[in-house]
């Protein structure tokens, strides 16, 4: 007889679990009438908002090392100008550099090196086209036994920064 109950009162406690528990009621909120009337901000992307300057008014400037003779260089390019040091040119696409308000500060550009063949006078081959980063140089690196090159800036504004 016990066991009979034990088995209809744990069968009666299964059948109660098994129950969805009741929705809870809506409850009814209205947006005041002074917020019904503010206008949201409508969201841009960067480029069209004109944060920061403009891409063509950037300036990227890149470090050229010729391990041979050892002689550096610093060019200053605008995205979409190239330059031609011996036997290697150096085109920059676009040069960017994060916000002063964000807090993991990066600098890169965008870089496409071309070296001349040798015994040609000018057949040029791509040996690199990537992002370069200032602070994270082994990222993405130049691979050439002769040409070293690497991001030092790129400079650029953003509204409010001093």
């Amino acid at each position: 007889m016990l066991r009979a109950g034990a088995i209809l009162c744990s069968l009666a406690l299964l059948a109660a679990c098994s129950q969805d528990p009741p929705e809870p009621e809506a409850v009814s909120t209205e947006i005041p009438d002074e917020l019904k009337r503010v206008e949201l901000p409508k969201v841009e992307a960067a480029a069209e908002a004109a944060i920061g300057t403009p891409m063509e008014d950037r300036v990227a400037t890149i470090g050229l090392l010729n391990k041979r003779n050892n002689e550096t260089r610093e060019l200053e390019l605008k995205p979409g100008q190239q330059q031609r040091v011996g036997s290697v040119i150096v085109r920059l696409s676009a040069c960017e550099r994060t916000a002063p308000w964000e807090m993991s500060q990066e600098t890169g550009a965008f870089v496409q090196v071309l070296v001349l063949d040798r015994g040609s006078e000018n057949q040029f081959r791509k040996i690199f086209s990537g992002w370069l980063f200032k602070n994270s140089p082994s990222l993405n690196v130049v691979e050439h036994p002769i040409y070293d090159i690497w991001v030092k800036d790129c400079a650029m504004e953003f509204p409010g920064e001093e």
